[in-house]
């Protein structure tokens, strides 16, 4: 499930809010704040009557934006259940409208952007299935049993290696319930056609109308945002890039591209990187391509089969870009001290001092700014002994800490948004004045607000790129 943060939620009820209004906006709120819940209980938190709320969920629902599934529940009597359709709010599709510019841009790539004559809607359809950009849509309401008593989490193992399974929570059931299998998901079945002969005669059969059954059996399809915004991808390659050279992004790119929907790590043998690599402009040779993956320090090698980890990618580029923020936010020597908090223990402010060449009057300051801000954490320990003596240990806990820069980025996206809104809000106002024969002063308004949002539009994708980084690979 996703990582939800204040911002988050708040970021997630704007975006609902301009795509279709504050009551709409209103229900998803509650959802996202509450969790999963009954339409009875929406209507009773949100104080709106059950008609508006049903109708409210059906546009969240036919926009993926929110899961229906059927919970049985104990009744009232002995060995008797009742189910009662429960709603949850899905934030990662919620977030996902912020990024159609981006995945229209991917698909525009990978896909041959020409139109073409002898191309039907249907060839068309059908690559965008083969690509994985297209999917089946969720079943409506799938139904979740009760658990039975042998469903509970085991332990396995004993002594000091206990290890315990995750316990599923029943957002996650839901979700595994309603996408269907692989082989369904993405598989395309052809209709017959409109009242073809076959249909009649099946109706005839069964007592149905002509038409009844292709509606029955009639399938809906939605975009696989996840896919299509390759979600590590981007990401990673980019990272690469800046870290190593453009080479190396190719290579990388072309592993990924070879793999297939990999999550955690990428293995393939140099004869298959190659016919992916070839398929570039960079134009390598073998002996090229074996010595840039050799210089590749997430990379590793066995018998000319090579494995990209890419959890250490993912933690680099985390570490590297709250690097950058504690930089940009707090100068060089909080950037010195932060980076020395993270390779190693916890560390006290002499040493600090010390390791990063900071001057020990500024440390304290420094070291008091971080902490202050949740960038640190601060432990004061006393010393034994007849002269007792108080010191204080500076460390770093990365889970909490990128939690919380995830909760920024959200705020970074929110305040964009809320700008994007206001310029479009100005131009609106202008296109209401004079269109023929606009005065000067006009143009250059007109002008100037349509730099403003192109400006805003690729600063919110280039946030984007990290938010994903953050919200996809949270430790």
């Amino acid at each position: 499930m996703a990582a939800l943060t204040p911002f988050g939620i708040k970021l997630a009820v704007h975006i609902i809010t301009t795509d279709f209004g504050n009551l709409v906006s209103k229900i998803c709120e509650c959802l996202l704040r509450r969790g999963t819940l009954s339409k009875a209980l929406i209507s009773r938190f949100t104080e709106l009557p059950q008609d508006k709320v049903k109708k409210c969920l059906w546009v969240l629902i036919q926009h993926n934006c929110v899961q229906a599934f059927a919970l049985e529940q104990e009744g009232g009597g002995k060995d008797t259940t009742v189910v009662v359709t429960q709603y949850m709010a899905l934030f990662n599709n919620i977030i996902h409208r912020l990024r159609f510019p981006k995945f229209m841009s991917i698909v525009s790539k990978e896909q041959d952007t020409k139109v073409r004559s002898s191309d039907t809607h249907q060839e068309s359809f059908t690559k965008l299935v083969r690509c994985r950009f297209v999917e089946r849509c969720p079943a409506p309401e799938p139904l979740i049993s009760l658990p039975n008593e042998g469903d509970t989490p085991a332990k396995k193992g004993g002594g000091r290696n206990k290890v315990f399974m995750k316990e599923v929570t029943l957002e996650e059931r839901a979700l595994a319930a309603a996408i269907p299998m692989d082989a369904e998901r993405f598989s395309i079945s052809y209709d017959q056609g409109v009242d073809s002969d076959e249909e009649k005669i099946e109706s005839k059969i069964s007592g149905l109308k002509v038409g009844e059954k292709r509606k029955q059996d009639s399938l809906d399809w939605d975009s696989e945002l996840d896919t299509m915004g390759g979600k590590k991808e981007p990401a990673c390659v980019e990272h690469v890039r800046a870290e190593y050279d453009n080479v190396a992004a190719v290579i990388l790119k072309s592993m990924l591209e070879g793999a297939k929907h990999t999550v955690s790590s990428v293995s393939l043998s140099l004869d298959s990187i190659f016919e992916e690599v070839i398929k570039s402009k960079e134009g390598l040779t073998m002996e090229h391509l074996r010595y840039s993956l050799e210089q590749l320090d997430f990379c590793s090698e066995t018998n000319d089969v090579y494995t990209i980890n890419m959890k250490d990618i993912i933690k680099k580029a985390q570490l590297e870009e709250v690097e950058c923020i504690v930089k940009k936010r707090y100068g060089i020597e909080a950037f010195r001290i932060f980076r020395s908090l993270t390779n190693g223990r916890p560390l006290d402010t002499d040493k600090i001092s010390e390791r990063t060449f900071v001057d020990k009057k500024n440390t304290p300051q420094t070291l008091y700014k971080l902490w202050k801000d949740n960038y640190i954490l601060m432990e004061k320990v006393t010393t034994g002994g007849p002269r007792q003596a108080d010191f204080f240990l500076w460390s770093v806990k990365k889970g909490n800490l990128w939690h919380q820069i995830l909760d920024e980025l959200y705020h970074a996206a929110l305040n964009l948004c809320l700008r994007y809104a206001y310029e479009v809000d100005q131009e609106r106002e202008i296109q209401n004045l004079s269109i023929e024969n606009p005065s000067p002063e006009v143009k250059e308004r007109r002008m100037r607000l349509r730099n403003v949002r192109i400006l805003l539009d690729s600063s919110l994708m280039k946030l984007d790129d990290a938010v994903m980084i953050f919200h996809d690979f949270l430790l």
